[in-house]
C-alpha cells in the first residue's frame, strides 16, 4: 500500500514535470510568434510572401529547429529573401551571419553581389544587428568561429557549388558548428533514379548529398516534405530555370509553368553529433 509520503514525492515530480513542459511549450511559443511576425512583416514585399506558399518559410525553419534565440549562419544569401526573415525573427536575443562572397573590389558577380547585399543590409534598422562573413566556393572558409553556431542554412545553392564545392561547404559547416548543430539544406531535388542531363539542369540528387554531408561528419536528422512539388517533372528546355520564379523561357508557355509553380525540393536536417 502506498504511504502517503510515496503519494506526494510522486505529485510534486508530476507538477515539476508539468512545469517544465509548460515552460518549454511557453518559450517554443514564443520562438513560433517572433518567427510568425517576421514572416507577416510589413517590410516583406508582396512578391516576395506570394512566393511563401512554395517557400513555406515559417514551416521550413521550425522543421529545422530554428529558434530566436540562436546564433544561425545563412549561406551566400543572395538577394536577402530568406535574411528578411531570418534577421527580424534574431533580433535582440540570437545572431544572424550572412557568409556570402567577398568584395575583392572586381568588377564580377561575386564582389558585385556582396555590395547589393550590404547596401541592403544598411537600408534597414532590422538589419542592424546582422554579421558579415566570407564564403568563397570550392575554398575552405570560415563561415563563423568554430564551434559557435547554432544552425547553418543554405536555400537552394548546392547546384551552383559542384561536388568539390558542396564537400568544402559541408565541412566549413561542420566546423562552424556547435556540437548537436543544425546543417539545414533545401535544394532542388533531382527525381530519384534520374541521371544528369541537360533537361534536369539544377537538380540535385537526395542521395548523394546526403552521402556528402554524412562525409563531413554529420548524421541525417530528418526529411520533410513541406517544400515537395508533385507537379515539377524536372525535365524542362532550360532545366530548374524554366519554372518561376525564373521563367528562363520568357513568355513562352509561362502559363503552363506558372501552374506547375517552383520546384520540388528536399527539405535535409543534419546534426552535428556530440561523440
Amino acid at each position: 500500500m502506498k504511504t502517503i509520503k510515496t503519494l506526494l514525492s510522486a505529485s510534486i515530480i508530476s507538477l515539476s514535470l508539468a512545469s517544465v513542459s509548460a515552460a518549454a511549450h511557453t518559450m517554443h511559443s514564443a520562438d513560433n510568434a517572433q518567427l510568425a511576425q517576421a514572416v507577416a512583416s510589413e517590410h516583406r514585399s508582396a512578391a516576395n510572401k506570394l512566393r511563401d506558399q512554395y517557400r513555406h518559410p515559417q514551416q521550413t525553419l521550425e522543421f529545422f529547429g530554428f529558434k530566436s534565440n540562436m546564433t544561425v549562419v545563412e549561406i551566400t544569401p543572395g538577394g536577402g529573401w530568406y535574411t528578411e526573415i531570418l534577421a527580424p525573427a534574431l533580433k535582440g536575443k540570437g545572431k544572424l551571419i550572412a557568409a556570402h562572397y567577398p568584395d575583392t573590389g572586381e568588377d564580377n558577380y561575386y564582389s558585385n553581389s556582396r555590395k547589393r547585399l550590404e547596401k541592403k543590409l544598411a537600408g534597414h534598422d532590422m538589419y542592424s544587428e546582422v554579421e558579415l562573413s566570407n564564403f568563397v566556393p570550392k575554398k575552405a572558409s570560415e563561415l563563423a568561429p568554430a564551434g559557435t553556431a547554432d544552425m547553418v542554412l543554405t536555400f537552394r545553392n548546392l547546384h551552383n557549388w559542384g561536388e568539390e564545392g558542396v564537400q568544402q561547404v559541408f565541412i566549413d559547416a561542420f566546423k562552424a558548428l556547435k556540437a548537436n548543430g543544425v546543417l539545414g539544406v533545401v535544394e532542388h531535388r533531382l527525381p530519384k533514379g534520374a541521371m544528369a542531363s541537360d533537361e534536369n539542369r539544377g537538380y540535385v540528387s537526395v542521395e548523394k548529398t546526403i552521402a556528402q554531408a554524412k562525409a563531413a561528419g554529420f548524421t541525417l536528422i530528418a526529411s520533410s516534405e513541406v517544400n515537395a512539388n508533385v507537379k515539377d517533372k524536372a525535365n524542362y528546355e532550360k532545366g530548374v530555370w524554366t519554372l518561376p520564379p525564373s521563367f528562363a523561357l520568357k513568355d513562352k508557355n509561362k502559363e503552363k509553368y506558372s501552374s506547375i509553380g517552383e520546384s520540388d525540393r528536399m527539405t535535409l536536417k543534419f546534426a552535428k553529433v556530440a561523440k
